[in-house]
């Protein structure tokens, strides 16, 4: 088993026409995934790649194709209204990788998806893979920008609010012969989607997941909730790593949410919650998968 997405998950691209989606929409279908259609308005009825068809709307496409998640490759201006077109057209997950929409366009989303049953992850994220079998994990699904060739099947669950850290656990991971069940990057915006606790839940609930790395950084209370929630209902082993330990405060580091103020969401508050819930601490990025393995052992 593995969390939100499985190999037989059926993708639409929204944005399949732009240079980045369809760059990425190459590598996902190189890595098995199946990539049923895309979208992009006014280029109804072509064909990327010569074999996946390109509808005017969402809807259309998962009329036809019965597509159940998207890929999110549309500009700032408009990736907002992307968003609402998946929500609009039911679907059980959009995943949006865009960087850069205005916090205000994410309010509206986060107010308009209040009660549908669509999943949004991100925006400003790497996406999520669950890793196939064989030669380089390949048959797996891939939505999004990270690289599938360093993913390896397995029974470890990764999410992390920094893409770059993401590729980091996986890759060590992957390294030491030990595989992944599924890699969520959630993304390091101020209003998001879904956050670590959606995806530690649903790795404590993965019959397949038997270990978990929890990538934050400082800004925002996201990582005390899940750890909060991990010391009271926690029952597997969870390893993570804060970045951004020597921020200044008041200065935003990278990420929009990446800011410490009011005395709240410090990298000493984090790593004190991890602790207390009983959550191995990497003291390094290369620390990760060796902190995760000791407490399985």
């Amino acid at each position: 088993m593995a969390i939100l997405v499985t190999p037989q998950t059926k993708i639409l691209v929204q944005g399949i026409t732009g240079s980045f989606g369809a760059r990425h929409t190459q590598l996902s279908l190189s890595y098995g995934s199946q990539v049923v259609a895309g979208v992009t308005p006014g280029k109804g009825g072509q064909f990327f790649e010569g074999k996946v068809p390109i509808f005017d709307t969402v809807a259309e496409a998962v009329k036809v194709t019965g597509a159940t998640a998207s890929a999110i490759f549309v500009p700032p201006p408009f990736a907002a209204d992307a968003i609402l077109e998946a929500v609009d057209a039911d679907l059980d997950l959009a995943v949006c990788i865009t960087e850069g929409i205005p916090v205000i366009d994410m309010v509206r989303v986060k107010r308009a998806m209040e009660g549908k049953r669509t999943r949004l992850i991100g925006p400003n994220c790497p996406g999520i893979v669950t890793p196939g079998e064989g030669k380089d994990s390949h048959g797996g699904c891939r939505i999004g920008i990270a690289p599938g060739y360093i993913h390896k099947r397995g029974n470890i669950g990764v999410v992390s609010r920094s893409g770059t850290l993401t590729y980091e656990a996986v890759f060590q991971l992957t390294s030491r012969g030990v595989g992944q069940s599924t890699c969520v990057g959630i993304g390091g915006d101020p209003v998001n989607g879904t956050s670590h606790l959606d995806v530690i839940k649903l790795f404590m609930s993965d019959p397949d997941t038997h270990g978990i790395i929890m990538i934050g950084e400082i800004g925002g209370s996201a990582e005390e909730e899940a750890a909060e929630w991990i010391r009271v209902n926690g029952t597997k082993p969870v390893a993570g790593f804060i970045a951004g330990a020597t921020a200044p405060p008041g200065r935003r580091m990278g990420h929009a949410g990446a800011i410490v103020s009011g005395g709240k969401g410090t990298a000493a508050a984090k790593i004190e919650a991890f602790h207390a819930a009983g959550i191995g601490v990497a003291t390094t990025p290369s620390e990760m998968a060796d902190t995760l393995l000791k407490l399985m052992r």
